[in-house]
């Protein structure tokens, strides 16, 4: 706005000396060439005259030819300013008159709703949990056009400084049900003490970056400090261990011999390229095959003929022993554990937290990062294939790729594929619209972000929840759903219609885990249904 200000006030400053130079000009030619000594207020009448193209009043004609090329000349100065009026000055007005304008306070009804601070990148996933359970909030967004932006996309949202306790109550902060931010550690802290002042019983949950910086925050008066890096970085490095020792620490637990886990098809291993029903899972493991991930899309319901391929992960359903046999079958027999077998790229938060997962497991790994610090053991270009043969890439069991870019992890992905084409890559990214690309490079697993701390986030808020979320990417909810009562699973037609499975009955104190078209839903039954994060929603829309 204020760019635009100076923009109108430059236009018309050029335009009003442009009449005054005009005027002058005019009056000295009128008295030499033509004879005619007008007055300056009739030179400015003259200049305003023809600048409107209301007419030159009786000085038309002009006999001297250096007049008429004066006149003509300003003729054409006259049409680009009128040309350039256009978007200086009615253009951003126009704009400005049809432009969403954000709100700057709530409305004084609304009452137990989150306040979120601000709007980020990792804010999306965040709100879509709270669309689907239907918690009301507010984004408190500083930068107009952001909110504006977000006002126009349905969200609810005020224009307002979240680091004040005037922004906080125009949010109405003291009938909140809880305060979230996650901006910065430093911002964030800030906006947990003007949370406090303003409303000391109000429920606060802070983000940070620096799991070192949780004492400050709680200092401020945060009641709950999220630390998503880490539980990134720990998720990772479970799938390294995972795999490498076969015990499936990330099985959830369904009833009491139950599990539900995803299983990757790693490159290399014997199960690539066959079908689902030539790889003979069901018959050589025992598990129960609920959906796969291929290139990071979710299949909820893969056909007999659906091709196993590298990087594909299964969602399976079995016994602890019925998995762990599965594990054994999706691993490569070629491959083997050495030294080095796992080899972290990048030792910011998340790596850190990788390296020193794998290395309390007593497995080997070596780290590469682009500085020179304790515990860094090859320094240099993480897309520099000389650096990762430095770093064993080649004979590798697991890459695990911990890089703050998401171009620049795309682009290692590419060639770390390159020069080991068996070995496990997993990876971490910020966006969530990168996990199909680094799916497309060629890595195994990858994990957003921004998904890992909306789905954090919103499972400290909504305390009641039952859920189990698996790597943050497949959900596992129990609910009671009054609504398919006295219905058979397959006359609800639950998966065609939104691609969830019912794995499991509670009923009474027994687990029903033999699930098929015709088991009957009881009035007071729990079902334990696994889908993906709008599978799920899509789920609770229509059944619960």
């Amino acid at each position: 706005m204020d760019s635009w200000k100076r923009r109108v006030g430059g236009y018309f400053g050029f335009v009003l000396f442009v009449l005054i130079f005009t005027a002058v000009v005019y009056r000295y030619g009128m008295r030499v060439y033509e004879g005619d000594a007008v007055t300056m207020i009739e030179a400015l009448r003259f200049s305003v005259e023809m600048f409107t193209t209301t007419g030159f009043g009786g000085d038309a004609p002009w006999e001297s030819q250096r007049m008429n090329a004066f006149i003509a000349v300003m003729d054409l100065v006259g049409m680009v300013l009128l040309i350039g009026a256009l978007p200086v000055v009615v253009t951003p007005l126009l704009e400005e008159a049809f432009s969403t304008t954000a709100p700057a306070s709530l409305d004084d009804g609304l009452s137990g709703h989150v306040v979120v601070c601000s709007d980020t990148s990792r804010s999306a996933a965040l709100i879509a949990e709270f669309d689907s359970h239907g918690i009301p909030y507010v984004i408190v967004e500083p930068d107009g056009d952001r909110a504006a932006a977000l006002q126009e996309a349905g969200r609810t949202v005020i224009r307002a400084d979240p680091e004040s306790t005037e922004g906080l109550a125009a949010a109405n902060l003291a009938d909140a049900r809880a305060l979230v931010t996650d901006v910065s550690d430093q911002v964030d802290a800030s906006i947990v003490l003007a949370a406090k002042e303003l409303s000391p019983d109000v429920r606060v949950i802070s983000v940070v970056e620096d799991p070192d910086r949780e004492r400050y925050h709680r200092l401020a008066g945060a009641d709950e400090v999220l630390s998503p890096r880490s539980l990134l970085g720990e998720s990772l490095a479970a799938k390294v261990t995972t795999a490498l020792r076969t015990d499936l620490d990330e099985a959830v637990a369904i009833g009491d011999s139950l599990r539900l886990a995803e299983v990757a098809v790693p490159h290399g291993s014997p199960l690539a390229g066959s079908t689902l029903a030539d790889s003979g899972i069901r018959e050589r493991a025992g598990v129960n095959v609920i959906g796969m991930w291929v290139d990071g899309e979710f299949d909820a319901a893969p056909p007999p003929d659906a091709t196993l391929s590298a990087g594909t992960v299964l969602l399976v359903s079995g016994r602890s022993d019925q998995l762990e046999r599965l594990v054994e079958l999706t691993n490569s027999a070629t491959r083997r554990f050495g030294a080095g077998e796992t080899v972290v790229v990048g030792y910011g938060q998340v790596g850190r937290a990788v390296a020193e997962t794998v290395t309390a497991a007593d497995l080997p790994v070596t780290v590469v990062d682009r500085e020179d610090a304790e515990g860094v053991d090859v320094v240099g270009d993480a897309t520099d294939p000389e650096t990762l043969r430095a770093a064993g890439v080649e004979a590798a069991q697991t890459v695990v790729l911990a890089l703050p870019d998401d171009t620049t992890t795309e682009f290692t992905t590419l060639v770390v594929r390159d020069l080991a084409p068996d070995t496990q890559v997993l990876a971490r990214v910020e966006e969530p619209a990168s996990v199909r690309k680094m799916h497309r490079a060629g890595a195994d697993y990858v994990l957003s972000l921004a998904t890992v701390t909306g789905r954090l986030s919103a499972s400290t808020v909504i305390e009641d929840r039952d859920v189990l979320s698996l790597d943050q990417r497949i959900e596992v909810v129990r609910r009671r759903v009054p609504r398919l009562a006295g219905r058979t699973i397959g006359r609800a037609n639950v998966r065609e219609a939104t691609g969830c499975t019912v794995i499991a009955i509670e009923r009474d104190d027994e687990t029903v885990t033999e699930i098929g078209p015709d088991t009957r839903v009881g009035p007071d039954d729990e079902l334990v249904v696994v889908g993906t994060d709008e599978g799920i929603r899509e789920f609770e829309r229509r059944f619960a």
